[in-house]
Parts: structure tokens; sequence; C-alpha cells
């Protein structure tokens, strides 16, 4: 019965047109696949997701043909004679060229191996016309940047932590997105429920208005009385109109936030959730498994020892490596004579950079590399301390918070009861109108706290999902191929 008196209560007193009717959890859907917060994450996971991508296929065999179709120079170049000496000849060249080439990252070792095959076409114009050829059938190449130092190796670490990260903050991304239509679905609710409140305090106060100046014509009730019921009548009148301007902006929001095309709205009060407790072990366990901030401490770790390994393996003796091996021919007799007659092309450079005097360079370089790890290392120890204890103070707010909501639930109930029966009373003129204002105040005040209490416990559910990644009503971690709609 105090139910359904309850519900009463809070029905509108007019009719508010074709209004589009959304639950809360109806409200947290659409702004998941709607929103533009949602299409701002699902663009950054899609960015991330192709990143990672485009870094494995950097270790898979890379294909590419290339040709020079044609080349056409003319230009005046000195030549050098027989005698030694040098005359400047007109040269006109064309030039044609085509290459195949196969290079492939080599993680283990950090360089780069390549087969190449080419064949390259040379015809000379002037006053002896020749035309020649040059063929390459194969050419094996490998070259390292650093022997020391292998960023391949590094990468192969941090990438796949990068990918997993950036799932992670996707799934944050969309409990967010929970968290914030959450929070402007109940401002939205509060306005409305303060807006039928207002008009039905209003109606109320027209009401007793209208009695009190009968009763004053009668000499009932002295003129301070009435004047009383007046202040209080206009107040009311004052706050439905004070109320429409937040209502609309609040209105507005939501169903921008939403994608609707109205903003005309009418929310539904959520009802409590099943009980159900949450353990900081578990909380703890699947946060620590879950949340991005966890991987985010290895990448960031990872990062700062990759800098620090790249600084000691070139600041000091650096040493490079090119080698190749292949086969080559050519002819200025025909095309079918560079088939044959091949000879060997090959070469090894390792080049080595020694710094004598550098005034302290590398040495500041690998302290400031150093400098940073330890600095990393603390930033990662004091989140890590802040991380676990966000996750216990919430747990333990989220217990307070069900017997909060019961306790209000339980006093906006009585304030309602309690307000019933103090204006009947007044109403057979057996109190003051001093009595009926305070029940009328603990009556909104008690429907207010109700409606906050309401707020902060299901933001606190959502935000609980937030900072674990799991959701303890269904026993399931959230996944981010599950909030993927399109």
């Amino acid at each position: 019965m105090k139910h359904i008196l309850l519900l009463l209560f809070l029905l509108p007193l007019f009719s508010i047109g074709q209004a589009k009717k959304i639950s809360l959890e109806e409200a947290i859907l659409l702004s998941q696949k709607k929103s533009p917060d949602y299409q701002a994450a699902v663009n950054k996971f899609r960015s991330s997701y192709w990143k990672y991508r485009n870094y494995k296929s950097s270790f898979l065999p890379q294909v590419s043909l290339s040709a020079t179709i044609p080349s056409y120079s003319e230009e005046i170049k000195p030549i050098e004679q027989d005698n030694g000496t040098q005359n400047f000849q007109n040269i006109s060249r064309l030039n044609t060229d085509l290459r195949l080439n196969v290079s492939q990252n080599v993680s283990f070792t950090g360089g780069t191996l390549s087969l190449s095959s080419n064949i390259n076409r040379i015809r000379n114009f002037g006053d002896s016309e020749s035309t020649s050829y040059f063929y390459t059938p194969y050419s094996i190449r490998y070259s390292q940047n650093s022997i020391f130092y292998n960023r391949f190796k590094w990468d192969k670490k941090i990438e796949p932590l990068l990918n997993e990260e950036a799932k992670r903050n996707f799934i944050e991304a969309m409990e967010n997105i929970s968290l914030k239509s959450c929070n402007q679905y109940f401002t939205l609710l509060k306005l409305q429920i303060q807006a039928k409140i207002a008009k039905t305090n209003f109606a109320n106060s027209d009401t007793l208005y209208k009695i009190a100046q009968g009763r004053f014509h009668s000499g009932k009730i002295a003129e301070n009385d009435l004047l009383r019921m007046e202040l209080q009548y206009l107040n009311a009148k004052n706050n439905v109109t004070n109320n429409s301007i937040s209502l609309k902006k609040a209105s507005q929001n939501l169903a921008l936030f939403l994608g609707f095309e109205t903003e005309n709205l009418e929310l539904e009060i959520p009802q409590n959730l099943e009980l159900f407790d949450v353990k900081l072990s578990k909380a703890l366990k699947e946060a620590k498994s879950n949340r991005k901030s966890v991987i985010q401490f290895r990448r960031q770790r990872l990062q700062a020892e990759k800098e620090l390994a790249r600084v000691k393996g070139t600041n000091k003796i650096n040493l490079t490596l090119d080698a190749n091996f292949g086969r080559s021919s050519r002819s200025s007799t025909g095309i079918d004579a560079v088939f044959d007659n091949y000879t060997k092309q090959q070469g090894v450079v390792l080049s080595m950079r020694i710094p004598i005097i550098d005034w302290g360079l590398s040495k500041s370089a690998r302290k400031i590399a150093e400098a940073n790890l330890d600095l990393t290392n603390t930033n990662i120890n004091q989140d890590k301390r802040n991380f676990e204890q966000e996750i216990e103070l919430h747990v333990l707010n989220w217990s307070n918070q069900r017997n909060l909501l019961s306790i209000s639930k339980k006093a906006q109930e009585i304030a309602i009861k309690s307000y019933e029966i103090t204006k009947n009373r007044y109403l057979l003129g057996k109190i003051e109108i001093t009595d009926l204002n305070i029940s009328l105040q603990e009556k909104d005040k008690a429907i207010v706290t109700y409606l906050n209490s309401l707020e902060r416990f299901w933001s606190d559910y959502y935000t609980l999902r937030k900072l674990t990644l799991f959701d303890f009503r269904t026993n399931k971690k959230i996944k981010a191929e599950d909030l993927l709609f399109d």
C-alpha cells in the first residue's frame, strides 16, 4: 500500500504530451551505441587495433616491385681520356630499370635481411650509340644499425602490451559512458520529480490558500495566518517557474547524449538492484586482472628499460653491419648475353664509432635514462598503492551505500505519510500553518534525499564496474568484443 501511495504521489498532475518513456538501463544502452563519447572511444580503439596490425605485418616478408620506365637525361660531363686529360662531352642516355625485392625484419638479431633481383638497360645516344645491360639474378643483403641494441626485441615485448592496454582502455571508456549516462539521467530525473513536486505543492497551496481566505473572512484565523498561507502560495508558484529552465537544459543534454531528436523525455525511477556482496579480495583480484593500469605499469617500465638499453647500446661503442652476396653479369652485345658469365658480387662492411672526447655527453645521456627508469619505478609503486586504496575505499562505500539507500527510502515514505496526516489535521483546524510548512519541507527534503541516495547507489555500481571491469551482478568479466555494436 505504501508503494502504491508513493507512485500515486509522484505521478504528474499534468499531461506531458507524447513524451518518450525511458529507463536507466535503456538510456545506458543507447549511450553505448549512439553517444559522441562512444564514437570517440570506438575510433580510438580501432586506431590502436590497426597500429598493432601494422606492427605485426612489419615482421612478415615484404615484397615490392619497382621500375624506372624510362629515365632520360642529356647533359655535358667531363670525361677522362686515356692520356689522363679530361674533355667535356655531350651525353644523352635512356635508362630503364626493373627490380624485385623481398625483405624481412629479423627480430632475433635486430637487423633486416633482403633478397633482390634486377635488370638494367642503358641506351647511349650521340656520336657512338650503344646499348648495355646489367643483370643481377639475386643479391642477398643483411644490414643492422646497431650490434649492441636490438629495437625489435623490445618492441616484441611492448607492442602486445599496448594492444592489450588499448582493449582495456576501450572497456573503461565504455564504463565511463555508463557512469556519465547514469549521472545525466539522474540529473534530469531529479528535476522532473522536483517539477512534479512543485506543481503538486502549488496545487495544494492554491487549495489551502482559498480555504484560509474563507476562514479569515469567517473570523476563524488571524490575518497573520492568512499572510503566511499567501506567502506559501507565492513561493510554490515561483518554484514551478524556476524549475522549468533547469529542466529544459537537462532534457536537452540527455537527449543529445543519447542521440534523440526529441527532448521530451519521461524518465522512470530505477528500482533497487538485487542484493549482492562484493568482497575486497575479489574486487582487487578482478581489478588487477582486468584493469588497463596493471598493463600500463608493465608497459611504462619496459619503455624506460628500452630507452636505457638504447643509450647503453649506442652511446659508447656503436657497431653497424652491412653484408651482401650475389651474382651479376653485364653485356653490351645484346640481352641474351647478359644471362651468361655471371660474376660474384659480395661485400661486408662493419663500421665502428667510438667517442674519444664528448665532454660527458654519453655519460649524461646514460644517467638521464637511469634516472627516468628510477622515477618510473617510483611512480608505478605509488600508482599501485593508490590503485589498491581506491578499490578498497569504493568496496567499503558500496556496502554502506546500500544501507543508506534503505534508510532514505524508509524516511521518504514516513515523510510523505506524515505530510498527508498533517495536511488533513490542518484542514480540520487542529494545527497551525507553521506545522504544515515544516511538514511540507521535511517531505520535499526526504524525497530529494532518497533520489540522491538512489543516484549514488547506481553511480557506485557503475563506478565499481569501471574500477574492476567486472560485472558482479552476472559474475562475468566485461570484454571489449561484447561492447562493439558496429
